[in-house]
């Protein structure tokens, strides 16, 4: 009987110890998974442009870059923030884009683009936050980098141009897009903004807790999606869709889809346009501004684009 006791117990400690094994597999592999980035460096080099100033502003800008960290309470868990070096030894201010994530992203895994941003003059700043829907998190990272602006022993101490504020989200932070420039008071420090593939009205309505209304939109925006799997196509951004609540929107706009792309696709593949856009918003950038206004507009002439709409006026006449 001890025999068969001991026996057992042993075949019971041997459970205990594959259990263990197998739980230690599943959280690394989730770990991996969690922290694996969605974007590496040099990215933007295979990316299919179909335009001379799309190609141009998708190249690495003229700034060399540097990154600060700082920790923050959840869900935000951790500011991430590039900027252009000389902001360090200068007397400049920078103006700043907010980057939103998507349902389940972070900003450290897709940190190349906040470089390829930055190296365009721009201060960028993300979280960790996986679940942006409402905007609130997004508001409470403005107000952190507000607050860095006004801090002497911050690094961003007078060097962000608060007058030129951009967001930019993909899916379910391009939904955030939307809650923060028409539900929180500090929508108006957003001068411009680029909701990539974000979930539409109707599906966070029906979905959601985070429903939004782009009738309330008051500053320049540019809505971008894309054209391929039925994910991106019928649930998340449809065309109808896109079209009504571009038809809801009356201050000055653009839209664009891009051919062929898929939802996850749509994160960084119109990063060109999303560059120039914030160029022209942000900082006046006539160069940039020929992707959406002029005689000839490039988005309308951009093959791998269509369903182009473009109802613009000049940066300098926009409120």
């Amino acid at each position: 009987m001890k025999k068969m006791l001991k026996i057992i117990g042993k075949i019971f400690v041997i459970i205990l110890i594959v259990i263990a094994v197998i739980a230690l597999i599943i959280t690394g592999m989730y770990l991996y998974a969690d922290n694996k980035p969605d974007i590496c460096k040099g990215y933007e080099k295979s990316i299919q442009t179909g335009g001379e100033l799309e190609a141009s502003y998708l190249e690495h800008g003229s700034h060399e870059t540097s990154k600060v960290t700082a920790k923050a309470e959840s869900p935000i868990s951790k500011y991430t923030v590039y900027y252009p070096s000389e902001m360090e030894s200068g007397n400049k201010t920078y103006p700043m884009i907010l980057m939103v994530n998507g349902t389940g992203f972070k900003a450290t895994k897709y940190e190349p683009q906040f470089e390829l941003f930055a190296s365009w003059g721009f201060i960028v700043i993300g979280t960790q936050d996986k679940g942006t829907g409402t905007g609130e998190t997004t508001v409470k990272t403005l107000h952190y980098m507000l607050d860095q602006n006004e801090s002497t022993d911050s690094v961003f101490y007078h060097k962000i141009d608060t007058d030129n504020i951009g967001i930019t989200g993909f899916s379910q932070g391009g939904a955030a897009v939307f809650n923060v420039i028409t539900k929180y008071d500090e929508a108006s420090y957003f001068k411009a903004a680029a909701p990539l593939s974000p979930v539409c009205e109707k599906t966070a309505l029906e979905t959601t807790n985070y429903p939004y209304d782009s009738s309330e939109v008051k500053c320049p925006i540019l809505v971008m999606a894309g054209t391929s799997g039925d994910f991106e196509i019928n649930l998340v951004s449809p065309l109808e869709e896109m079209n009504k609540q571009y038809d809801k929107i009356t201050s000055p706009k653009a839209m664009a889809r891009r051919v062929g792309m898929t939802h996850d696709d749509m994160m960084y593949s119109a990063g060109g346009y999303v560059i120039a856009w914030f160029r022209w918003q942000l900082m006046g950038d006539s160069k940039a501004a020929g992707v959406f206004i002029g005689e000839s507009p490039e988005l309308l002439s951009n093959a791998i684009y269509q369903d182009q709409r473009i109802d613009l006026v000049s940066a300098g006449d926009t409120e």
